[in-house]
Order: structure tokens, then C-alpha cells, then sequence
């Protein structure tokens, strides 16, 4: 089979941008998520998208072969895409812990339940279309608890697949597992697990009614719950790309995004030096 010279040219360098960390893995280790890291790094030593999306061509007729000829079992860059470069900055204002455990009381002295509810969404980062879609089937408990989202059901439209098109895992702590446990117990396995008082599924505006939302929430969004999670993650010292997989991001750069919204240890370093005066640090007494 012959190839255009284009194409050979970016077979070659494939193997010069592949990252070495990428290179050195074994075939049947490499995973989607080691694709998506590569797609990310190539963007950020100041690849073009364009040139990325034609590196990842070269890869995935690679892994298709590596398939054909029974190497591998499936090839990793299928459903992979690159990430768009200009990632739109996304509006957002978490909750503290410490706000949202005061919204979630306030909450509570409007509706009990939709305030676990609400509380659940703010430890989950599950999106409105995906909470109004978990069934009780959807909760586990081994190896770990969480919920396993496969599906979502956005408000006028049918059941339908997750944002990313993928299923995903997220965990439940301890803040909420005993919530969930309570709102499945004694349900049957296809039922809803988060629904009104009196077993409807949820709906947007007659939930923030419930729970007068506007006058409980300090001026957030309800999709601001989801932002509260990951900045709850990431501020406990959960790794990005374990926060991504969690959210359900397509892009690491997504997931960043709330990086940059936190600081850095860096920032916590550099604020640390500019209070630091006269060789006395903060909290500490005045050294002689």
C-alpha cells in the first residue's frame, strides 16, 4: 500500500513528538487516559490542534494494528479525542466546606430532603441532568462507595447518554454516604434514587422553590454545587487527573481551570514571604 508523502512524513515524526513516558509503557498497558495525557502534552509544548489531530490519526491506525494483529484488544485512541485549545473560562463560585454545610442547614429548614439532596451534589459534582437519571442500581459499595453515572436526563428531553459519552465512577465520602444509603433503602433497583418527597423526579425550578434557593444560596447557581466538588477535591489533596476522571472531564485543561481558581502551593509559598517581616512569620513570635 502506498502513502502520500505527507502522510509518511507524520508517521515519522509521530515517533519523535510521542511523549517518553507514553514510549516506554508496554502495548496492552496503554489506556485511554495515557492518550489523553498525550494529546494534552502536545498542546502544551505548542502543538496546533490541527497538527495534534493529525498525529492522533497516525496513532490510532498504529493501535488498529497492534488490533488486527491481536497485540492488543482494543485500540486506546478510539473516543479519544484532542481537547479544543480555547477553552471557554467558566464562570464559577463554589461554596467553601464551611458554606455549604451553613447553605445545607438553611436548605434543611426549607426541605429536609431536598437539601441532602443538594448536599449530595455539592460532594459529587454531579451534573442536574445526571442526578435527575441515578437509579438505586447505580449505587455500589465494593471496592468502594460511589455512584456509577451512566446516564443523563435533561429537563424536556429523554434519558440519554452522559455529557462525555462515557460512564464514569464517583465516590461518596462519608459527609454523604449515609444520606444515599438512606434514599435507597427499601427502594427497587430501577427506581430513581434522588427524588421529591413524594417520589417524583426532580425538576429544576420547583426544587429551588422548595428550598428558596434564592434567598439560601449567597447568590450561586445551582451548577455552582458542581464547581464546589472539584475545588473540594482538589483542596483535600486529590491528584487533577483523578479529579478529572471524577467530573467527567474530557480535557485535563477543564479541570485545571479550578486549579487556577485555587491557587497554587506556589501562591500559599509566595503569599507566605510577603507577610514575612522583620524575621517574624506569621504566627510565630518575634525572633532575637
Amino acid at each position: 500500500m502506498t502513502v502520500s508523502k505527507n502522510t509518511h512524513r507524520i508517521d515519522e515524526d509521530l515517533v519523535r513528538v510521542l511523549p517518553k513516558s507514553l514510549a516506554a509503557r508496554e502495548l496492552g498497558t496503554v489506556s485511554d487516559r495515557e492518550i489523553a495525557r498525550c494529546f494534552e502534552s502536545w498542546l502544551a509544548v505548542g502543538l496546533s490542534e490541527k497538527s495534534a489531530t493529525r498525529y492522533r490519526a497516525s496513532l490510532s491506525v498504529f493501535f488498529g494494528w497492534c488490533v488486527r494483529e491481536r497485540l492488543i484488544l482494543a485500540n486506546p485512541v478510539i473516543g479519544v479525542r484532542v481537547p479544543k485549545q480555547s477553552v471557554e473560562p467558566v464562570e464559577m463560585l463554589p461554596f467553601t466546606e464551611d458554606e455549604l454545610e451553613a447553605a445545607y442547614l438553611r436548605w434543611k429548614g426549607e426541605n429536609a430532603r431536598l437539601a441532602d439532596i443538594l448536599l449530595v451534589l455539592g460532594w459529587t459534582g454531579l451534573r442536574w441532568s445526571e442526578v435527575r437519571a441515578v437509579t438505586v442500581r447505580d449505587l455500589m459499595q465494593v471496592p468502594t462507595p460511589g455512584l456509577v453515572i451512566r446516564r443523563a436526563a435533561p429537563e424536556g428531553v429523554g434519558t440519554k447518554s452522559t455529557k462525555g459519552r462515557r460512564s464514569r465512577r464517583v465516590p461518596l465520602a462519608d459527609r454523604v454516604l449515609p444520606i444515599v444509603l438512606d434514599l435507597a433503602e427499601g427502594r427497587k433497583p430501577n427506581d430513581l434514587l434522588f427524588t421529591t418527597d413524594r417520589g417524583a423526579q426532580l425538576h429544576r425550578t420547583p426544587v429551588l422553590r422548595s428550598v428558596n434557593w434564592s434567598t439560601t444560596s449567597d447568590g450561586r447557581r445551582i451548577h455552582d454545587l458542581r464547581h464546589t466538588a472539584a475545588c473540594l477535591w482538589l483542596a483535600r489533596g486529590v491528584d487533577p487527573g483523578t479529579v478529572q476522571a471524577w467530573m467527567g472531564h474530557e480535557s485535563i485543561a477543564t479541570t485545571n481551570l479550578y486549579l487556577h481558581f485555587l491557587g497554587t502551593s506556589a501562591d500559599s509559598a509566595g503569599l507566605e514571604k510577603l507577610n514575612f517581616r522583620h524575621g517574624v512569620r506569621p504566627g510565630c513570635a518575634e525572633e532575637v
